[in-house]
């Protein structure tokens, strides 16, 4: 699954790469990105030392960590990322996703956030789980269009959201 690129109408799910710290430090150089998860943005040389760590795997072996930028195909550019973390044998994963503040409000997010669920369906999971902000509301939009649902359940300030497929 690390390794699978996705595709949808629009966009490919590229398994992320240490040569994509650069571009993505552009892409995700917005302050204003990190409002409800806090923190800054990370310098081309931070991303990629990051991306080394994400990219050498989970140190513990039930644990995979999967992450993909998402590439807009018909401009040919990096505008975010997506990413999962699947434990409990396969059978759950906890996702999010960022897109990059000038391709927010075109679908984006959206369209990579199911596809991103799909594909993680199509490989066995059974339980997704995102944590949105409950202030967030165009992230609460995207985990409820890849079929996600609140649970009401609030962890570190964040509201747990779930899609369980049986």
């Amino acid at each position: 699954m690390r390794t699978v690129t996705a595709r949808t109408e629009r966009l490919d799910l590229v398994p992320l790469a240490v040569e994509h710290a650069e571009e993505m430090a552009g892409v995700l150089a917005d302050p204003a990105l990190h409002t409800f998860i806090g923190g800054a943005p990370s310098t081309g040389p931070e991303l990629r030392a990051r991306y080394e760590r994400l990219a050498a795997g989970s140190p513990d072996p039930e644990t995979l960590w999967c992450n993909w930028v998402v590439l807009l195909r018909g401009e040919g550019r990096l505008t975010g990322t997506v990413q999962a973390t699947v434990t409990d044998g396969g059978r759950v994963a906890e996702v999010a996703w960022v897109t990059g503040t000038a391709w927010q409000g075109r679908g984006i997010a959206r369209e990579a956030a199911i596809g991103l669920v799909a594909l993680l369906v199509d490989e066995g999971v059974r339980t997704v789980v995102a944590h949105v902000h409950p202030e967030h509301t165009a992230s609460a939009a995207v985990a409820r269009a890849a079929g996600l649902a609140p649970t009401g359940e609030i962890q570190d300030g964040e509201v747990r959201w779930e899609r369980r497929v049986f």
